[in-house]
């Protein structure tokens, strides 16, 4: 059986943005590893993902770890995944994981990435936010 997870994974690694839609709940959210407080809800998430799908060089999942825990929302167990990726912004090769929830239909509900080492953690903040001013999606500071 196909996951919402496996169907993630393909999306990404075809960098087909408009497979993610269904794929997400309406009041997904997604932690960043440069940002406080998440981005919420799938219009934001899908632009983020458009910025990113951008930004990454060479970007490939390298492993998968499947099981429960608890979402940082409601503290609820949920099944999801961790998935391992390695990838490259602005020279700077990035080791990483996406942590990622879901819902009890199966959609992706809670999307948490971690990254390493910091000066990728930079690299990758001032990209990402770059393409967010670019796309309009948060204001110029």
């Amino acid at each position: 059986m196909t996951t919402a997870v496996d169907r993630f994974r393909t999306a990404v690694n075809t960098r087909d943005l408009s497979a993610l839609d269904d794929l997400f709940t309406e009041d997904i959210r997604f932690y960043s590893p440069v940002k406080f407080t998440p981005f919420e809800g799938r219009p934001m998430v899908l632009g983020l993902f458009g910025v990113l799908l951008r930004t990454f060089e060479d970007f490939r999942y390298v492993g998968e770890f499947a099981g429960t825990a608890q979402t940082s929302v409601d503290g609820a167990e949920a099944p999801g995944a961790v998935l391992l990726f390695r990838t490259t912004v602005n020279g700077k090769e990035i080791h990483g994981i996406d942590m990622v929830h879901l819902a009890e239909d199966g959609r992706i509900k809670e999307f948490t990435v971690m990254v390493r080492p910091q000066s990728a953690v930079h690299a990758l903040g001032e990209a990402v936010l770059a393409g967010l001013v670019a796309d309009g999606l948060v204001p110029t500071e």
